[in-house]
């Protein structure tokens, strides 16, 4: 991504979720303490599991963001050529929840199209602080269209592709998801296409980002939700075992 620092996802993520690394810190040094000074060897015990669970997070988590977002091929875009092989690129929209730091870069990469981003942010429905810290620090590009995620001001069957990258996790039941996905069918010409690249809740989200891995949808969820809405994946892939890349279009 051009003008993307070495290690500005990494950053960016532990700007956003800024008190859990406080609090992990906290614990990493408290218990520390716990296993030098402790009198009992079973408080010192219980200390050093909590040390060994707080670095873990610490060095997992940050490490593991910086090969996703600052090492891997995500924001080099080479994914793009698998992903959009089969589409027409004439007119594309790009979607998010509130937080965008890939539109403009994405729009530069596909220099040749007619480029629309939908902003689905609602601060009453998505009140978590970590998006709205997100927002504050990367406030919506120029000419973002706030939209409902339901109710998109977009004309029926215009769109050749629509991206929802690393956002649409944001609606958290599958009921709104479905409805996210009815807009985007509704929008689609009829061979056009949804990339949807996202986190999955799974074994390798869970081994790094631990509970915090529920904040993803499982596969199974997303499919759900396409599919009743008569769309279809057309492919699926990973960019690294974190990422997945689902291309769905209509049956």
């Amino acid at each position: 991504m051009s003008g993307r620092g070495q290690w500005q996802g990494m950053l960016t993520i532990a700007r956003f979720n800024w008190p859990f690394y406080v609090a992990a810190a906290a614990v990493l040094i408290g218990s520390l303490w716990g296993v030098l000074w402790l009198p009992t060897s079973q408080s010192q015990w219980i200390c050093g599991f909590a040390l060994v669970g707080a670095f873990y997070f610490l060095a997992g988590s940050l490490a593991v963001s910086h090969l996703i977002y600052d090492r891997s091929d995500l924001y080099r875009w080479k994914w793009l050529d698998r992903a959009l092989r089969d589409a027409n690129r004439n007119r594309m929209l790009f979607c998010h929840s509130g937080f965008d730091e890939a539109s403009q870069a994405l729009h530069e990469k596909l220099d040749t199209v007619e480029w629309q981003v939908l902003d689905h942010f609602d601060e009453k429905q998505m009140t978590e602080q970590s998006i709205r810290r997100a927002r504050k620090l990367f406030p919506p590009t120029t000419g973002t269209v706030r939209t409902p995620y339901d109710q998109w001001a977009v004309e029926s069957e215009t769109i050749d592709v629509i991206f929802g990258l690393l956002a649409i996790h944001e609606l958290r039941s599958e009921r709104e998801r479905m409805a996210w996905f009815c807009e985007a069918s509704r929008c689609l010409k009829k061979d056009g296409m949804v990339v949807l690249v996202e986190h999955t809740r799974d074994l390798a989200n869970f081994l790094v980002f631990g509970p915090g891995f529920l904040h993803f949808h499982s596969s199974s969820s997303w499919r759900r939700c396409w599919e009743r809405v008569g769309l279809r994946a057309r492919d699926e892939f990973q960019i690294t075992p974190w990422i997945r890349v689902f291309v769905i279009s209509a049956l």
